[in-house]
């Protein structure tokens, strides 16, 4: 407020100038310079005490609005930064906003530590038959007839689960799954020997020799896949031509023999 006074101040006393100009010549002594202004017109530096109280009132109107000119306006400016007090405490979490889209996977973490180790689970049930073998021999020879014979065989070497039926003459399998069988006859002199691996009623291979003037040891493999209830048993042929399988009652020269390789589920 001190500068806006300051300014009007400065505007009244020079208004006689800007108006009227300053006088080229100096008045001589005793000479009253003529003014258009009521009172005439005076220096700046005459003393206030000569201004009478009319011709006061005349250069210093009592309204500024009756001023032959506009006063500028004056706007004064704060420094709001000064005027800055202190940090204020923090507010209320807001509300959550919406969830963003999903960003790319990120890199495969470290291992973690080992955990610790679990109670022990309740007990199983039990074990399935995962296995299957037998071994059987004939000590007993056999001639051919008019139809086709079954080897039934009268020696077992292994048989732990009862899979070959010795009544029969038959092994059952009781997996799914792939089997190994082999053969094992002595041909007789002079005579043919012709006998099947039978896998259900299908002949799956054949051992032969033809007659001879001495008898020798002749052998047959297969692989077989089997189901569940297959049948693999040995017959003679039927009697074409002289056909038999040479034994005694000492020694077993007829083998066959069975075993599980792989099962299916496996």
């Amino acid at each position: 407020m001190g500068t806006a006074t300051l300014g009007l101040h400065w505007a009244v006393l020079l208004l006689p100038l800007m108006v009227f100009g300053v006088p080229t010549e100096e008045p001589t002594s005793g000479e009253a310079v003529a003014s258009n202004l009521p009172g005439g017109c005076r220096w700046c530096c005459d003393p206030e005490d000569s201004l009478t109280p009319a011709d006061a009132a005349d250069v210093f109107p009592a309204s500024l609005s009756g001023l032959p000119y506009v006063l500028p306006e004056v706007r004064p400016y704060i420094n709001i930064t000064i005027l800055k007090g202190d940090k204020g405490d923090r507010g209320p979490l807001g509300i959550p906003g919406k969830p963003g889209k999903e960003g790319p996977r990120g890199d495969r973490g470290p291992q973690g530590t080992k955990g610790a180790k679990g109670q022990a689970g309740s007990p199983g049930g039990p074990c399935q038959t995962r296995f299957s073998a037998f071994s059987v021999g004939r000590k007993t020879a056999l001639h051919s007839s008019e139809d086709f014979q079954p080897l039934i065989f009268d020696t077992v070497f292994v048989n732990p689960d009862g899979h070959f039926d010795m009544a029969a003459g038959h092994f059952v399998a009781p997996l799914r799954g792939l089997y190994f069988f082999s053969l094992n006859v002595h041909s007789w002199n002079f005579k043919e020997t012709y006998v099947h691996v039978v896998h259900n009623d299908e002949a799956a291979v054949i051992l032969y020799a033809q007659p001879s003037g001495r008898s020798i040891m002749q052998s047959q493999s297969v692989m077989l896949a089997l189901a569940p209830g297959h049948r693999v048993w040995v017959r003679l042929f039927r009697r074409e031509r002289e056909n038999a399988v040479y034994s005694d009652d000492v020694d077993t020269y007829i083998t066959f023999s069975g075993h599980l390789i792989k099962p299916e589920d496996d």
